[in-house]
């Protein structure tokens, strides 16, 4: 695959931009699809993440950059929806531990699955030295992300 040279931190924001834009209203379509907001489907998102180590609904807060009563809300809908369960934390009875049901990993993996199977197609077109310099972008531009985003919600 050609790469195109010469490309500008510029370049890469605007192509970066159109990405993320386009991301989005993927994101509001997976959403639709499945019967939930995108910030419920980000929530799950995170919950499915965690694989075998339950989230707290305190943890969705943090991670999702919502309030706590909003994650109570937003809980109760992915719940109602069969995508969650709640457990009572047994390190502290007052917590609430998350975890996704396995039906409904297996409904959002329907949606998301092809598309993946398309990115996965993508990346094999780079070079493994290539794919691990992506990685490495992606890791801390998301890091970056979520520490821009901390510091604006603290503001």
């Amino acid at each position: 695959m050609e790469v195109t040279p010469g490309a500008t931190a510029a370049d890469a924001i605007a192509a970066m931009d159109g990405l993320i834009a386009t991301s989005i209203v993927g994101q509001q379509e997976f959403a639709r699809k499945l019967g939930v907001s995108v910030t419920d489907l980000v929530c799950f998102a995170y919950v499915l993440e965690a694989g075998d180590s339950p989230v707290t609904a305190g943890d969705l807060a943090a991670r999702a950059h919502v309030t706590t009563g909003a994650v109570t809300g937003i809980l109760n809908r992915l719940e109602r929806g069969g995508f969650v369960v709640r457990q009572p934390d047994p390190a502290d009875g007052r917590r609430v531990r998350v975890v996704a049901v396995p039906a409904a990993a297996e409904r959002v993996t329907e949606i998301y699955g092809p598309y993946y199977v398309r990115l996965a197609g993508l990346f094999a077109q780079y070079t493994p030295e290539q794919t691990a310099v992506l990685t490495d972008w992606f890791t801390r531009a998301g890091a970056l992300a979520r520490a821009y985003l901390d510091e604006s919600w603290e503001s």
